[in-house]
């Protein structure tokens, strides 16, 4: 079974991104199978696209870069990130999606 795209996990969440480096902007634009997809302006080159995406998803979820945590994924499209302090439904909000059913 495919984990959730965004997962409870005691006191905040765990989220399954898919990430797309040298888009034209950074933004979520959806689902990508059981993930997130998010577009990152940076290259995946030293860490770039990693950094762009903590902060974009800090900014999005208005929480400090220090809630927003790369669990697994470091070289990968495929990541794992664990943000402290918010709730699952304020995630899908923030992003401008909608929990799949």
């Amino acid at each position: 079974m495919n984990p959730a795209p965004v997962q409870p996990d005691g006191g905040g969440v765990i989220l399954h991104i898919q990430v797309q480096p040298n888009a034209r902007a950074t933004r979520c634009v959806g689902l990508h199978g059981d993930a997130l997809k998010i577009q990152l302006a940076a290259p995946p080159a030293d860490g770039q696209a990693n950094a762009a995406l903590v902060d974009f998803l800090a900014r999005a979820l208005d929480r400090p870069k220090a809630a927003v945590r790369l669990l697994s994924g470091q070289s990968s499209r495929r990541k794992r990130i664990a943000v402290s302090g918010v709730e699952a439904s304020v995630v899908w909000r923030a992003l401008g999606l909608e929990p799949p059913a």
